[in-house]
């Protein structure tokens, strides 16, 4: 397994830290954990924690792409792997979030629900031996949504201090690309998918 393939592993199993992380029931432990206050919002050191593994878990997106170009190191497993690891990865993150914070219930179900119907989607194209790679619009998608995130894992920092909602635009602004992407899949899988035999 070349180094780009253990770099999109390495995301996956980050995935499952990230969770444990986030849910482990520090108080039931007698762990009181630090917070600080910026402003009108409060950071706890457990989402600091969290927002660093996530960020680290994203570079590794952008490495292993790289260097998977850089060298000729693509391969039919990464292709098919990525954006698998990114989906985890991030509709995680969205399911965290949404778990314990303000975040558009509507608007996480929608892009989940689209990254299901991609991945049906490359499966169905994968049995005539077709495996679709991300996409320029697929890969902006994945870069707002990883900013949302960030936004949403540190309050809002700075806007929330003036009163912008700018991660709640970014929720909807990031949905609307993400399926607009999902929608550009389908129409290259399209014969693929209503195919008869």
């Amino acid at each position: 397994m070349n180094l780009p393939n253990r770099l999109t592993v390495l995301r996956i199993l980050m995935v499952p830290l990230i969770v444990l992380v986030y849910i482990f029931p520090y108080a039931q432990f007698g762990i009181h954990l630090m917070s600080f206050d910026i402003g009108i919002v409060t950071l706890s050191i457990k989402d600091l924690i969290v927002l660093a593994l996530f960020c680290f878990a994203s570079f590794t997106d952008f490495l292993d792409g790289y260097i998977a170009r850089k060298h000729k190191l693509i391969t039919t497993f990464g292709k098919f792997a990525d954006p698998i690891a990114d989906k985890m990865l991030i509709d995680v993150m969205f399911l965290l979030l949404l778990s314990d914070r303000q975040v558009p219930v509507v608007a996480i179900c929608l892009m989940i629900a689209r990254d299901l119907i991609v991945d049906g989607c490359r499966m169905m194209a994968s049995q005539n031996g077709i495996v679709v790679a991300a996409g320029s619009l697929g890969k902006l998608k994945t870069v707002l949504q990883i900013v949302t995130i960030v936004l949403l894992m540190i309050g809002n920092l700075p806007f929330e201090l003036y009163g912008l909602p700018v991660d709640v635009f970014m929720v909807w602004f990031t949905t609307l690309v993400s399926l607009a992407s999902g929608y550009n899949y389908f129409q290259q899988m399209k014969e693929y998918i209503f195919e008869s035999k």
